[in-house]
Protein backbone atom coordinates (compact mmCIF):
# COMPACT_ATOMS: atom_id res chain seq x y z
CA UNK A 1 0.00 0.00 0.00
CA UNK A 2 1.43 3.97 -0.62
CA UNK A 3 1.42 5.76 1.98
CA UNK A 4 2.46 9.64 1.58
CA UNK A 5 4.03 12.43 4.33
CA UNK A 6 2.96 15.42 3.68
CA UNK A 7 4.67 19.06 5.05
CA UNK A 8 2.72 22.32 5.62
CA UNK A 9 5.64 24.16 2.83
CA UNK A 10 4.50 21.88 0.35
CA UNK A 11 7.12 18.55 0.24
CA UNK A 12 5.68 15.81 -0.39
CA UNK A 13 7.01 12.44 0.52
CA UNK A 14 5.57 8.96 -1.24
CA UNK A 15 6.95 5.73 0.11
CA UNK A 16 5.13 2.40 1.34
CA UNK A 17 3.05 1.76 3.76
CA UNK A 18 4.32 -0.16 7.09
CA UNK A 19 1.52 0.61 9.72
CA UNK A 20 -2.07 0.73 9.83
CA UNK A 21 -3.95 2.42 7.28
CA UNK A 22 -5.70 5.67 7.74
CA UNK A 23 -4.49 9.52 8.18
CA UNK A 24 -2.83 11.19 10.99
CA UNK A 25 -1.71 14.46 12.00
CA UNK A 26 1.88 15.83 13.82
CA UNK A 27 4.66 17.89 14.17
CA UNK A 28 7.43 15.96 12.03
CA UNK A 29 10.54 15.74 13.61
CA UNK A 30 13.44 13.06 13.66
CA UNK A 31 15.41 11.53 16.21
CA UNK A 32 19.34 10.80 15.40
CA UNK A 33 19.76 6.85 18.03
CA UNK A 34 20.66 3.91 16.28
CA UNK A 35 18.20 1.24 18.45
CA UNK A 36 15.66 2.05 20.76
CA UNK A 37 12.70 2.46 18.50
CA UNK A 38 10.21 0.76 20.78
CA UNK A 39 11.34 2.97 23.72
CA UNK A 40 10.32 5.66 21.33
CA UNK A 41 7.29 4.76 20.12
CA UNK A 42 5.94 4.22 23.57
CA UNK A 43 7.34 7.21 24.93
CA UNK A 44 4.41 9.76 25.74
CA UNK A 45 6.73 13.05 25.56
CA UNK A 46 6.18 12.07 21.29
CA UNK A 47 2.21 12.81 21.57
CA UNK A 48 1.27 14.66 18.42
CA UNK A 49 4.30 14.17 16.61
CA UNK A 50 5.14 12.10 13.74
CA UNK A 51 8.89 10.89 14.41
CA UNK A 52 10.96 10.65 11.57
CA UNK A 53 14.10 7.82 12.76
CA UNK A 54 17.70 8.67 11.08
CA UNK A 55 19.08 5.57 11.13
CA UNK A 56 18.87 4.04 7.73
CA UNK A 57 17.58 0.58 8.80
CA UNK A 58 14.85 -0.01 11.51
CA UNK A 59 12.96 -3.30 12.86
CA UNK A 60 15.44 -5.83 13.25
CA UNK A 61 14.94 -6.61 16.85
CA UNK A 62 11.84 -6.42 16.31
CA UNK A 63 9.17 -5.29 19.64
CA UNK A 64 8.97 -6.74 22.79
CA UNK A 65 6.49 -6.48 26.09
CA UNK A 66 9.48 -5.32 28.99
CA UNK A 67 10.95 -2.76 26.89
CA UNK A 68 7.79 -0.24 26.36
CA UNK A 69 8.39 2.60 28.03
CA UNK A 70 4.28 3.26 28.57
CA UNK A 71 0.70 1.43 28.35
CA UNK A 72 0.80 2.53 24.79
CA UNK A 73 2.66 4.10 21.50
CA UNK A 74 1.91 7.78 21.68
CA UNK A 75 3.54 9.35 18.38
CA UNK A 76 1.13 10.12 15.62
CA UNK A 77 3.11 8.09 12.82
CA UNK A 78 6.20 6.81 12.12
CA UNK A 79 9.30 7.26 9.38
CA UNK A 80 11.71 5.09 8.07
CA UNK A 81 14.57 4.69 5.00
CA UNK A 82 14.37 1.36 5.33
CA UNK A 83 12.17 -1.59 7.56
CA UNK A 84 13.86 -4.86 7.72
CA UNK A 85 11.90 -7.67 6.04
CA UNK A 86 13.37 -9.79 9.66
CA UNK A 87 13.00 -9.60 13.36
CA UNK A 88 15.91 -11.06 14.62
CA UNK A 89 16.21 -11.31 18.36
CA UNK A 90 15.18 -14.06 21.19
CA UNK A 91 13.31 -11.23 23.05
CA UNK A 92 11.39 -10.18 19.90
CA UNK A 93 7.56 -10.96 20.06
CA UNK A 94 6.32 -9.22 17.44
CA UNK A 95 7.54 -7.66 13.91
CA UNK A 96 7.38 -3.82 14.02
CA UNK A 97 4.83 -3.22 11.05
CA UNK A 98 2.66 -5.63 13.25
CA UNK A 99 3.18 -3.59 16.64
CA UNK A 100 2.36 -0.43 14.44
CA UNK A 101 -0.53 -2.06 13.19
CA UNK A 102 -1.85 -3.63 16.49
CA UNK A 103 -2.28 0.05 18.01
CA UNK A 104 -3.54 2.03 14.26
CA UNK A 105 0.03 3.97 14.25
CA UNK A 106 0.54 4.52 10.33
CA UNK A 107 3.89 4.22 8.98
CA UNK A 108 6.26 4.99 5.95
CA UNK A 109 9.18 3.24 4.41
CA UNK A 110 11.24 3.82 1.42
CA UNK A 111 11.42 7.46 1.70
CA UNK A 112 14.94 9.54 1.38
CA UNK A 113 14.62 10.53 5.42
CA UNK A 114 18.38 12.23 4.85
CA UNK A 115 16.33 14.89 2.28
CA UNK A 116 13.21 14.95 5.22
CA UNK A 117 15.88 15.36 7.92
CA UNK A 118 17.71 18.18 6.21
CA UNK A 119 15.08 19.81 5.53
CA UNK A 120 13.79 19.88 9.16
CA UNK A 121 16.90 21.08 10.07
CA UNK A 122 16.91 23.95 7.71
CA UNK A 123 13.17 24.76 7.56
CA UNK A 124 12.68 23.83 11.43
CA UNK A 125 9.63 21.08 12.49
CA UNK A 126 6.92 21.75 10.26
CA UNK A 127 3.77 20.16 10.94
CA UNK A 128 2.58 17.46 8.59
CA UNK A 129 0.01 14.39 7.61
CA UNK A 130 0.61 10.65 6.86
CA UNK A 131 -1.67 8.96 5.11
CA UNK A 132 -2.59 6.63 2.94
CA UNK A 133 -6.12 7.52 2.14
CA UNK A 134 -5.54 11.44 1.06
CA UNK A 135 -4.11 12.96 -2.12
CA UNK A 136 -0.91 14.53 -2.39
CA UNK A 137 -2.60 18.02 -2.79
CA UNK A 138 -5.64 17.33 0.36
CA UNK A 139 -2.77 16.19 2.84
CA UNK A 140 -0.96 19.29 2.83
CA UNK A 141 -3.61 21.19 2.85
CA UNK A 142 -4.82 18.91 6.09
CA UNK A 143 -0.66 19.64 7.50
CA UNK A 144 -1.47 23.71 7.26
CA UNK A 145 -4.73 23.15 8.84
CA UNK A 146 -3.61 21.36 11.95
CA UNK A 147 -3.51 23.60 15.20
CA UNK A 148 0.07 22.09 15.87
CA UNK A 149 2.18 22.11 19.10
CA UNK A 150 2.23 25.35 20.79
CA UNK A 151 0.14 26.24 23.53
CA UNK A 152 -1.40 22.86 23.19
CA UNK A 153 -1.61 21.00 26.53
CA UNK A 154 -1.34 17.39 25.88
CA UNK A 155 -0.41 16.25 29.28
CA UNK A 156 -3.87 15.92 30.50
CA UNK A 157 -4.40 13.11 27.25
CA UNK A 158 -1.49 11.07 28.75
CA UNK A 159 -1.30 12.02 32.71
CA UNK A 160 -3.07 8.68 35.00
CA UNK A 161 -6.69 8.85 35.99
CA UNK A 162 -6.19 8.42 39.33
CA UNK A 163 -2.99 8.26 41.96
CA UNK A 164 -1.51 4.94 42.31
CA UNK A 165 1.53 2.89 43.80
CA UNK A 166 4.19 2.35 40.96
CA UNK A 167 5.63 -1.78 41.50
CA UNK A 168 4.90 -2.26 45.44
CA UNK A 169 6.09 -6.37 44.68
CA UNK A 170 8.88 -5.34 42.18
CA UNK A 171 7.47 -7.28 39.66
CA UNK A 172 8.06 -4.53 37.13
CA UNK A 173 11.68 -3.97 38.08
CA UNK A 174 13.48 -6.63 36.26
CA UNK A 175 16.53 -8.30 37.31
CA UNK A 176 17.81 -11.00 34.65
CA UNK A 177 17.41 -13.13 31.87
CA UNK A 178 16.91 -16.41 31.80
CA UNK A 179 18.19 -17.72 28.94
CA UNK A 180 16.84 -21.26 28.96
CA UNK A 181 13.16 -20.04 28.66
CA UNK A 182 13.73 -16.81 26.94
CA UNK A 183 12.39 -14.39 29.25
CA UNK A 184 12.44 -12.16 31.70
CA UNK A 185 12.02 -12.58 35.74
CA UNK A 186 11.41 -9.80 37.88
CA UNK A 187 11.82 -10.07 41.12
CA UNK A 188 13.18 -8.17 44.19
CA UNK A 189 16.41 -9.91 45.19
CA UNK A 190 18.01 -6.58 43.97
CA UNK A 191 16.13 -4.12 45.09
CA UNK A 192 16.93 -2.29 47.93
CA UNK A 193 13.92 -2.08 50.26
CA UNK A 194 11.52 1.05 50.79
CA UNK A 195 13.56 4.01 52.71
CA UNK A 196 11.68 6.81 51.61
CA UNK A 197 8.03 7.77 50.19
CA UNK A 198 8.19 10.11 47.52
CA UNK A 199 5.50 11.41 45.08
CA UNK A 200 5.90 11.72 41.35
CA UNK A 201 4.12 13.87 39.34
CA UNK A 202 2.61 11.76 35.85
CA UNK A 203 2.85 14.65 33.04
CA UNK A 204 3.96 11.38 30.78
CA UNK A 205 6.21 9.75 33.00
CA UNK A 206 7.88 7.12 31.28
CA UNK A 207 8.46 3.18 33.20
CA UNK A 208 12.35 3.29 33.00
CA UNK A 209 12.17 6.64 35.01
CA UNK A 210 9.75 4.80 37.55
CA UNK A 211 12.28 1.49 37.89
CA UNK A 212 15.54 4.10 38.49
CA UNK A 213 13.44 5.74 41.28
CA UNK A 214 12.98 2.66 42.87
CA UNK A 215 16.30 1.25 42.45
CA UNK A 216 17.23 3.63 44.55
CA UNK A 217 14.95 2.60 47.52
CA UNK A 218 11.93 4.88 47.00
CA UNK A 219 8.58 4.09 47.18
CA UNK A 220 6.72 5.91 44.79
CA UNK A 221 2.86 6.89 44.90
CA UNK A 222 2.09 8.51 41.27
CA UNK A 223 -0.29 11.20 41.30
CA UNK A 224 -2.38 12.74 37.90
CA UNK A 225 -0.82 16.36 35.94
CA UNK A 226 -3.50 18.12 37.69
CA UNK A 227 -2.98 17.42 41.61
CA UNK A 228 -2.42 20.52 44.03
CA UNK A 229 0.39 21.03 46.18
CA UNK A 230 -1.89 21.05 48.89
CA UNK A 231 -2.94 17.23 47.93
CA UNK A 232 0.59 16.27 47.55
CA UNK A 233 1.50 17.64 50.58
CA UNK A 234 -1.24 15.71 52.69
CA UNK A 235 0.59 12.71 51.44
CA UNK A 236 3.95 13.93 53.61
CA UNK A 237 6.41 13.23 50.83
CA UNK A 238 10.11 12.99 51.60
CA UNK A 239 10.58 14.50 47.97
CA UNK A 240 8.28 15.14 44.50
CA UNK A 241 9.54 13.99 41.27
CA UNK A 242 8.64 15.83 38.07
CA UNK A 243 8.11 14.10 34.82
CA UNK A 244 8.80 13.93 31.28
CA UNK A 245 5.80 14.64 29.10
CA UNK A 246 4.51 16.28 25.77
CA UNK A 247 4.12 19.43 24.61
CA UNK A 248 4.16 22.94 25.13
CA UNK A 249 5.18 23.55 28.33
CA UNK A 250 4.22 26.87 28.48
CA UNK A 251 0.29 25.76 28.57
CA UNK A 252 0.23 23.48 31.55
CA UNK A 253 0.07 26.69 33.90
CA UNK A 254 -1.81 24.17 36.83
CA UNK A 255 1.67 22.69 36.77
CA UNK A 256 3.71 25.85 37.01
CA UNK A 257 1.23 26.45 40.31
CA UNK A 258 1.78 23.16 41.75
CA UNK A 259 5.60 23.28 41.56
CA UNK A 260 5.28 27.20 43.21
CA UNK A 261 3.28 25.63 45.72
CA UNK A 262 6.18 22.81 46.88
CA UNK A 263 9.14 24.78 46.12
CA UNK A 264 10.85 25.09 49.58
CA UNK A 265 8.66 22.49 51.47
CA UNK A 266 10.02 19.53 50.31
CA UNK A 267 12.88 18.13 47.60
CA UNK A 268 11.82 18.78 43.76
CA UNK A 269 13.72 16.70 41.06
CA UNK A 270 12.53 17.42 37.19
CA UNK A 271 13.20 15.72 34.06
CA UNK A 272 12.66 16.86 30.24
CA UNK A 273 9.00 18.81 31.10
CA UNK A 274 9.49 18.60 34.93
CA UNK A 275 12.51 20.95 34.22
CA UNK A 276 10.59 23.50 31.70
CA UNK A 277 7.82 23.37 34.30
CA UNK A 278 10.50 24.19 37.10
CA UNK A 279 11.55 27.08 34.70
CA UNK A 280 7.94 28.19 34.71
CA UNK A 281 7.65 28.01 38.35
CA UNK A 282 10.56 30.23 38.38
CA UNK A 283 9.72 32.96 35.87
CA UNK A 284 12.16 31.95 33.47
CA UNK A 285 9.96 30.09 30.66
CA UNK A 286 10.55 28.88 27.63
CA UNK A 287 10.61 29.33 24.08
CA UNK A 288 10.43 26.83 20.89
CA UNK A 289 13.59 25.38 19.73
CA UNK A 290 13.83 25.37 16.01
CA UNK A 291 13.77 21.67 15.30
CA UNK A 292 14.56 20.26 18.60
CA UNK A 293 16.79 17.72 20.58
CA UNK A 294 16.26 13.88 19.84
CA UNK A 295 18.69 11.20 19.60
CA UNK A 296 21.13 9.57 22.03
CA UNK A 297 24.35 11.72 21.18
CA UNK A 298 23.58 15.13 22.79
CA UNK A 299 27.17 16.59 24.36
CA UNK A 300 26.23 18.50 27.60
CA UNK A 301 28.54 20.12 29.58
CA UNK A 302 28.42 20.29 33.66
CA UNK A 303 29.51 23.94 34.33
CA UNK A 304 30.23 22.86 38.25
CA UNK A 305 32.71 20.32 37.35
CA UNK A 306 33.48 20.78 33.25
CA UNK A 307 32.44 17.60 32.98
CA UNK A 308 30.88 16.46 29.50
CA UNK A 309 28.47 13.99 29.23
CA UNK A 310 26.73 12.35 26.25
CA UNK A 311 22.93 12.26 26.78
CA UNK A 312 19.72 11.13 25.69
CA UNK A 313 17.49 14.01 24.62
CA UNK A 314 13.87 14.28 23.70
CA UNK A 315 12.02 18.15 23.40
CA UNK A 316 11.05 20.67 21.48
CA UNK A 317 11.06 23.70 23.90
CA UNK A 318 13.75 25.14 25.86
CA UNK A 319 14.08 27.05 29.27
CA UNK A 320 14.87 30.46 28.68
CA UNK A 321 18.44 31.03 30.35
CA UNK A 322 18.64 34.36 30.02
CA UNK A 323 15.43 35.10 32.33
CA UNK A 324 17.08 32.71 35.08
CA UNK A 325 17.25 34.96 38.10
CA UNK A 326 21.17 34.03 39.30
CA UNK A 327 20.62 35.05 42.64
CA UNK A 328 18.04 32.62 42.76
CA UNK A 329 18.62 30.15 40.05
CA UNK A 330 22.13 28.43 39.34
CA UNK A 331 22.66 27.73 35.42
CA UNK A 332 24.38 23.95 35.93
CA UNK A 333 24.07 22.14 32.44
CA UNK A 334 24.54 23.99 28.84
CA UNK A 335 24.22 21.92 25.62
CA UNK A 336 27.27 22.00 23.65
CA UNK A 337 25.79 22.58 20.73
CA UNK A 338 23.52 25.22 21.09
CA UNK A 339 24.38 26.70 24.27
CA UNK A 340 21.01 25.67 25.54
CA UNK A 341 19.98 25.36 29.26
CA UNK A 342 20.12 21.25 30.22
CA UNK A 343 20.22 21.78 33.67
CA UNK A 344 19.97 24.04 37.02
CA UNK A 345 19.29 24.28 40.52
CA UNK A 346 17.34 26.30 43.00
CA UNK A 347 19.84 28.38 45.59
CA UNK A 348 17.42 28.82 48.23
CA UNK A 349 15.10 25.26 48.25
CA UNK A 350 16.11 21.84 47.21
CA UNK A 351 15.31 21.72 43.67
CA UNK A 352 16.95 20.84 40.53
CA UNK A 353 16.63 19.76 36.66
CA UNK A 354 17.68 18.34 33.97
CA UNK A 355 16.58 19.02 30.51
CA UNK A 356 17.70 15.59 29.35
CA UNK A 357 16.96 11.78 30.16
CA UNK A 358 19.06 9.74 32.63
CA UNK A 359 16.98 7.05 32.93
CA UNK A 360 17.77 6.43 28.98
CA UNK A 361 17.22 3.32 27.98
CA UNK A 362 18.64 2.03 25.79
CA UNK A 363 21.22 4.29 26.42
CA UNK A 364 23.29 6.36 27.16
CA UNK A 365 23.94 5.87 30.61
CA UNK A 366 26.22 8.78 31.46
CA UNK A 367 23.52 10.82 33.50
CA UNK A 368 21.85 7.99 35.71
CA UNK A 369 23.65 9.50 38.76
CA UNK A 370 20.91 12.09 38.88
CA UNK A 371 18.83 9.66 40.83
CA UNK A 372 21.54 9.09 42.87
CA UNK A 373 21.39 13.32 43.99
CA UNK A 374 17.90 13.05 44.17
CA UNK A 375 17.98 10.05 47.13
CA UNK A 376 21.53 12.76 48.75
CA UNK A 377 18.86 15.35 48.38
CA UNK A 378 15.98 13.38 50.21
CA UNK A 379 18.36 12.13 52.93
CA UNK A 380 19.46 15.60 53.78
CA UNK A 381 15.66 16.75 54.33
CA UNK A 382 14.07 14.05 55.86
CA UNK A 383 17.53 11.93 57.55
CA UNK A 384 19.19 9.41 57.24
CA UNK A 385 16.82 5.35 57.12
Amino acid sequence: MTAILALEDGTVFKGTSIGAPGTRTGEVCFNTSMTGYQEILTDPSYKGQIVTLTYPEIGNYGVNPQDVESYQPHVSGLVVRELSPIASNFRSRQTLPDYLKEHGIPGIARIDTRALTKRLRVQGAMKGVLTTELSADDAVDAARAWHGLVGVDYVKEVTCAQPYVWDENGDDCPTYYDLSQLQLNPGLAHLPPVAYRIVAYDFGIKYNILRRLRERGFGITVVPATTPPEDVLKLKPDGVFLSNGPGDPAAVTYAHEAVRGLLGKTPLFGICLGHQVLGHAVGAGTYKLKFGHRGGNQPVKDLTTGQVKITSQNHGFAVNSDKLDPKEIELTHINLNDGTCEGMRHKGASAFSVQYHPEAAPGPHDATYFFDEFRKEVERAAGPR
